[in-house]
């Protein structure tokens, strides 16, 4: 709707008043004054009777117009344009459009008048004012209407001229005189002009008066949503309620928000195709390299009556929102969007007009809703008829968006501060769980400590007892305390055989003890080697035939390996001490009469490309299967959780007759896991268990293949060096020692190995080997000293001595850093290395 021009008969002294109220207004900078006075005298027209003045500035255009109306309009009589009571015709406009269809033709003619008054008026900065004219500021347009109120007011006041009351005139206490005609004809014209001037008043004040009464109310709905926004955190609540009130105040048939949501794009682009442009209205469907789109759905929705169909929860359909119709960037930077006749303005996208006249939408109001520079969603109000919007409305509908954006991002924030609470509860939740886990697994760890100091204690004790109380009776009988009878050499041997069994369940233990710790601690590692799968299963239980025949437990292989495949890579001390493990518990808890099988496999990966081997060698991807199947006690299902786990025996009526430490099966498993295996067990109460062990074949390392070759062959070094004597390690390092004996042994050397190095130069000046090889980082006496001690004996002064060392001593420097060695060794031990050094102080010895 296009703003009103009002339209009043007013007097001359109200025009004046208004007009120079006007001529005040134009004081605003920037501002061009134009009044009737300058066309008047251009033209010579000083008796013209129309009056007009207008105001055209950036922020505040009006133009007051006045004609003067004649005697045939009045009273007959012509009027002064001094006359404060003559009357005017009135037209008072802001409409931009009004003002410049009048102002154009009058510069038109200003431009042709002399440069004298063309000097007084700026044609140009008029004409360019005229097409630059904008809707009034609302705080100038507030200020304009309240002193024009103020000046129609005091034309109304008890001291100017009052209005005359035409009655009858009654003398006191007398009967009423009627007027004579005459008289009531002067005075009835005269009394109508009066109740002219009033209701004009009135009726030039109610416009006014009606759009201050829409400011307050809109003012006041302003205040009742922030309110409303200060009151509560629900976001639906804000949102429905404001919906509802802006709806009523605005009086359209339909206000709904559109609202976005920001999903994830879809990799195959075929969502991309659906929709052209649904998000974007430049043909961009990505954001951050497309990584995520945007649709749009009706979310809130109020509604005039029940014959306007709803729209509630209406989505995007792709193919209607076509380039222009949704343009993301445009509406994010704060663009609003009037549209007075659907019809009109989407005739080129008949997809999306189709959809407004399903939604009987006519006009449309639209304006973003923009949470932290990102466009959450639209603010649109319908019409179902045609509709002009006034700047008004559109201004105030976009406070509302903009309170409303507000809310949403204090909505946002409360919510992230409920999910940060949650999380945070249920961390802490998690968190006392674990505290209470963790207090659970040491009240485990104490008692499992406990017991395996219970354990160990009788464990340790036992033996120990029979080794002190034996020997104490073997050295009584020596020193002739146990009578003058001698020991029976059948008896002595008896007392040595248990001395001996003692002694080696003391060491088997706390071999497991130092195993099961270093695998625990990651410091365990594996010496793979190529070996025979039938020889390591046939040692291993040939070295139970003894036990089992004692107990009265029957022993049986079942071999199933193919000759093709019995050479096998992996580590054979770890499976020989895996296989002793399981064939013991198994002949341990198997009665009398029972039988213990011991089955071996290799299983092959049908999957894997064949590749070229060695004869009798298993191929690449191969599993060694070991199967110990007994016929014993069995295992409860209820406890074989705890079969693998450290100090654990099952509560069983056998646990005080079997004993043991429950170190073997968790042992085991880690050693097979240390192959990448696995192990399974299948077990019966009284029926008997059966223990899988699944081995994958290792590869071979180049220093291993080398150790390998060594071993296989007594060809590296010559044969009248390998002949000649022994010689003497001194090294603390189990594995280090274990691999130099092994290599040296392999070539033909008889090596004596010494852990401890305070009894290695005594040891050594009795043996009198060839060669000695000294670690020079060894704990009390060190290296360095052992070598200076042996050069200071005559007996091995001259003896050839190998010293090992972290780093490598360059050789003009080796007799000086190890104090006296003839040859130097850094670690790691390479195989080849090593035995090319060997061969070095061997030759020396030879030329000796």
């Amino acid at each position: 709707m296009k703003p009103k021009t009002l339209n009043r008969t007013l007097p001359l002294a109200t025009f004046e008043a208004a007009y120079q109220l006007l001529q005040q207004m134009a004081e605003i900078p920037g501002a061009i004054w134009l009044t009737d006075d300058a066309i008047a005298d251009s033209q010579n027209l000083q008796n013209s009777s129309e009056r007009f003045a207008a105001v055209v500035s950036e922020h505040f255009s009006a133009l007051l117009r006045g004609n003067l109306l004649d005697d045939f309009a009045t009273n007959g009589h012509k009027h002064s344009p001094k006359n404060l009571h003559s009357q005017l015709n009135v037209q008072l406009t802001f409409d931009p459009g009004a003002i410049a269809n009048f102002l154009s033709p009058l510069a038109d003619k200003l431009a042709e008048i002399t440069p004298t008054l063309s000097g007084q008026i700026d044609i140009r900065a008029l004409k360019q004012g005229i097409k630059n004219i904008q809707p009034n500021s609302a705080v100038l347009q507030s200020e304009f209407t309240l002193n024009l109120l103020d000046i129609l007011a005091s034309d109304a006041k008890p001291n100017s001229p009052p209005p005359r009351h035409y009655q009858t005139e009654i003398e006191p206490n007398s009967a009423p005189k009627m007027i004579a005609p005459e008289t009531l004809q002067l005075q009835i014209p005269e009394a109508v002009n009066h109740l002219q001037i009033a209701s004009s008043c009135i009726s030039f004040c109610q416009p006014v008066e009606d759009a201050l009464q829409q400011q307050l109310e809109q003012e006041r709905l302003l205040n009742q949503v922030t309110t409303q926004i200060r009151q509560s955190l629900e976001l639906p609540v804000i949102l429905s309620k404001a919906v509802e009130r802006v709806r009523e105040f605005l009086e359209v048939d339909r206000l709904l928000i559109y609202q976005f949501e920001k999903v994830p794009a879809p990799h195959n682009g075929e969502l991309a195709k659906e929709i052209p442009a649904a998000v974007s209205g430049s043909g961009e469907i990505q954001e951050n390299s497309g990584s995520y789109l945007y649709l749009g759905r009706v979310t809130y929705e109020a509604l005039a009556n029940d014959a306007i169909s709803s729209v509630l929860n209406f989505s995007e359909d792709a193919q209607c929102f076509t380039n222009g119709v949704i343009d993301r960037e445009k509406y994010r930077k704060g663009l609003a969007l009037c549209v007075a006749d659907v019809e009109t303005t989407y005739s080129s996208q008949p997809c999306f007009l189709e959809l407004m006249r399903r939604a009987k939408v006519r006009a449309k109001l639209l304006v973003p809703i923009v949470v932290q520079d990102d466009l959450w969603g639209l603010l649109i109000a319908h019409q179902c008829t045609l509709r002009e919007w006034e700047e008004s409305k559109k201004t105030f509908l976009r406070q509302i968006a903009e309170h409303l954006a507000i809310a949403i991002y204090q909505a946002e924030l409360y919510a992230q501060v409920q999910q940060q609470k949650r999380t945070s509860e249920q961390r802490v939740i998690e968190r006392t769980q674990e505290l209470r886990d963790a207090l659970v697994a040491a009240q485990s760890a104490s008692l499992a400590k406990s017991e395996f100091l219970a354990a160990m204690s009788h464990e340790l004790r036992t033996p120990l007892t029979c080794v002190i109380g034996i020997s104490d009776t073997l050295l009584r009988w020596s020193y002739g305390k146990v009578g003058s009878k001698e020991v029976p050499v059948q008896k002595q041997r008896q007392y040595l055989q248990t001395i001996r069994d003692s002694g080696d369940h003391l060491l088997e233990l706390i071999n497991d003890i130092l195993d099961l710790s270093q695998v625990e601690a990651g410091k365990a590692v594996l010496k793979i080697s190529e070996f025979s799968l039938s020889k390591l299963a046939s040692q291993s239980l040939h070295a139970f035939k003894e036990k089992a025949a004692v107990k009265g437990v029957q022993l049986v292989q079942e071999q199933r390996i193919k000759q093709e495949c019995d050479r096998f890579i992996a580590d054979p001390r770890r499976l020989r001490q895996i296989l002793f493990n399981l064939l013991g518990n198994a002949i341990k808890f198997t009665p009398k009469g029972g039988r213990v099988i011991l089955r071996v496999w290799v299983t092959e990966d049908k999957n894997r490309t064949p590749t070229v081997r060695q004869p009798g060698t298993a191929p690449a991807g191969s599993t060694a299967v070991f199967q110990i199947k007994d016929t014993g006690i069995g295992i409860p299902e209820n406890q074989r959780s705890l079969l693998f786990q450290k100090f654990q025996q099952l509560d069983s009526p056998y646990r005080r007759e079997y004993g043991g430490t429950g170190l073997g099966l968790a042992l085991t498993k880690q050693l097979v896991e240390l192959h990448g295996g696995a192990i399974e067990v299948n077990s019966k109460v009284d029926v008997g268990s059966t223990f899988t062990v699944f081995i994958p074949i290792q590869t071979i390392t180049k220093d291993e293949s080398t150790k390998f070759t060594y071993e296989k062959s007594n060809s590296s070094l010559p044969l009248h060096y390998s002949s000649r004597g022994s010689l003497v390690l001194v090294e603390e390092d189990e594995e280090t020692a274990m691999l130099i004996c092994d290599i040296l042994t392999a070539a033909g050397l008889q090596v004596v190995w010494m852990i401890e190095g305070s009894a290695a130069v005594e040891q050594i000046e009795l043996l009198q080997p060839n060669a000695v090889i000294v670690d020079m980082r060894l704990p009390g006496m060190n290296g360095c000293e052992i070598i200076h001690q042996l050069r200071q004996k005559r007996a091995t002064e001259n003896i050839k001595i190998l010293a090992l060392s972290v780093n490598e001593i360059p050789p003009d420097q080796i007799s000086f850093v190890t104090a006296g060695a003839n040859e130097c060794l850094a670690k790691p031990i390479h195989p080849e290395q090593l035995l090319d050094k060997i061969i070095s102080l061997m030759t020396g010895i030879g030329n000796g």
